[in-house]
């Protein structure tokens, strides 16, 4: 009996590290907006899966989409980063030009639109190690 009362503080220490280490890591969102190749059997791939940060809270906000002469706010879209989404898509390139296309139908929006904010997109890192973005401007789709 007077080892239960070690041993039993002990465990209930190791309880409490791992709880607590599994809580930091769930809470803890990823920082950045990125995106990455799905590859397919051949690995090479046009396939691609963006995650970033969007929107903003509708009480800040005036309107960020001009609907029918009306300013209104939807949320997920627009500035800010209160929403995480993510989507498939595809790259396609033309000239100096690369346009970017998504293959899921709901993946960002489930409107007819999206107002979808600047973002800068890390890729991967190139043969001498630098980091490789796509910059996406501003644009209601």
């Amino acid at each position: 009996m007077r080892y239960f009362k070690p041993l039993f503080l002990f465990l209930l220490s190791l309880i409490a590290v791992s709880c607590q280490k599994k809580k930091d890591f769930l809470i803890s969102p990823v920082q950045t907006n990125y995106i990455t190749s799905i590859q397919n059997a051949t690995k090479t791939s046009q396939s691609y899966y963006m995650v970033t940060d969007i929107g903003h809270n509708g009480r800040n906000c005036p309107g960020c989409v001009l609907i029918e002469g009306q300013w209104v706010h939807i949320n997920c879209q627009g500035p800010g980063n209160a929403c995480r989404v993510s989507s498939n898509v595809s790259l396609y390139s033309s000239g100096n030009s690369a346009y970017i296309v998504t293959t899921d139908t709901f993946g960002l929006t489930n409107e007819d639109f999206f107002n979808m904010p600047s973002r800068s997109l890390f890729v991967e890192y190139d043969e001498k190690n630098n980091e490789v973005w796509l910059n996406i401007p501003a644009q209601l789709v």
